[in-house]
């Protein structure tokens, strides 16, 4: 049985992302993308918002 994922905020998520070397490189409305070399990723920001599960095992997959 697989360990269940956190529940982040936006502003966690990001903080993981800087911490993995990801860069901030543009924002278009309400996202912002982050790259990595060829990596990339995309975090929808809606401030003190819980991110869905789908994106947060996302998140940890291209950590």
């Amino acid at each position: 049985m697989l360990p269940k994922l956190p529940r982040l905020t936006a502003e966690e998520a990001e903080k993981i992302l800087l911490k993995a070397k990801f860069q901030h490189i543009r924002s278009k409305g309400s996202h912002r993308i982050y790259q990595r070399g060829k990596d990339r990723f995309i975090l929808p920001f809606h401030k003190g918002k819980i991110l869905h599960p789908k994106i947060v095992k996302a998140l940890f997959e291209v950590i």
